[in-house]
């Protein structure tokens, strides 16, 4: 006969069987699920230039990346396109949304922002549009441009905007992204030599061949793991 005090061993046995069953039902359930998450943004983001393309192909079948990023524009010029309806029609649930070199001084009236203020008023009000659709913002800071400076250390004037973004993110307490710090810390380790092999072509400083944009799309998977941990299960 057992002896009774093998009992409380028989119970972690069994409690340990029926956790690995119940992991086995919540993979299960997992893998049923399906995302969809949309892109926001300008050239740096698109599929022709920016890192979309291999964003999408980091994750599973499970996650559908629509990407609404247009070349050219800024926080301003994308919203007067009209373009936020069919990011809305597509019924996301999460929307990355990075803007900032259009928004720079040099772009014209119809592009240009101020960070500290019409800026921040862009971001937020794509934020309520996204959170009344019932989906999650996601905002991202702006890549760098990959401008040396005598030292080999990158020289960057999107700061401002990238600071305005965090804050924004802060103030409304949603996930963020700083992919312009992240992109500052590669490209001040590897050097110019290796940055330029990122370039879309010859003396582009801005956009990404097919390496820059997949080198991108993992700082932002990098960061994206820690801002919104549920995502982390759909990645191959």
């Amino acid at each position: 006969m057992p002896s009774r005090f093998a009992m409380p061993g028989c119970f972690a046995v069994l409690a340990l069987l029926l956790a690995n069953v119940a992991c086995a039902q919540d993979e299960q359930v997992s893998s049923s699920e399906s995302v969809t998450i949309a892109l926001i943004g300008d050239s740096t983001v698109e599929d022709y230039s920016g890192w979309g393309v291999p964003f999408r192909k980091r994750f599973t079948d499970n996650v559908q990346v629509l990407n609404f990023a247009k070349g050219g524009a800024s926080s301003k010029s994308w919203r007067n396109g009209k373009r936020m309806p069919a990011v809305l029609e597509a019924k996301p649930d999460y929307v990355l949304i990075q803007f900032g070199h259009n928004d720079q001084p040099g772009k014209g009236p119809e592009r240009e922002t101020d960070p500290e203020t019409t800026y921040s008023e862009n971001l937020k009000r794509y934020a309520a549009e996204v959170k009344s659709a019932g989906a999650q913002p996601i905002l991202v800071s702006s890549v760098t441009r990959r401008r040396f400076d005598q030292d080999g250390k990158i020289r960057t004037t999107l700061t401002p905007w990238a600071d305005a973004t965090q804050q924004v993110a802060a103030e409304l307490k949603v996930p963020f992204i700083d992919l312009h710090r992240r992109s500052i810390e590669l490209h001040d380790r590897i050097g110019p030599v290796a940055s330029m092999e990122f370039n879309f072509k010859a003396g582009d400083l801005t956009h990404f061949n097919e390496q820059g944009g997949a080198v991108m799309a993992d700082l932002v998977i990098t960061e994206l793991q820690t801002a919104v941990p549920n995502l982390t299960r759909f990645l191959k």
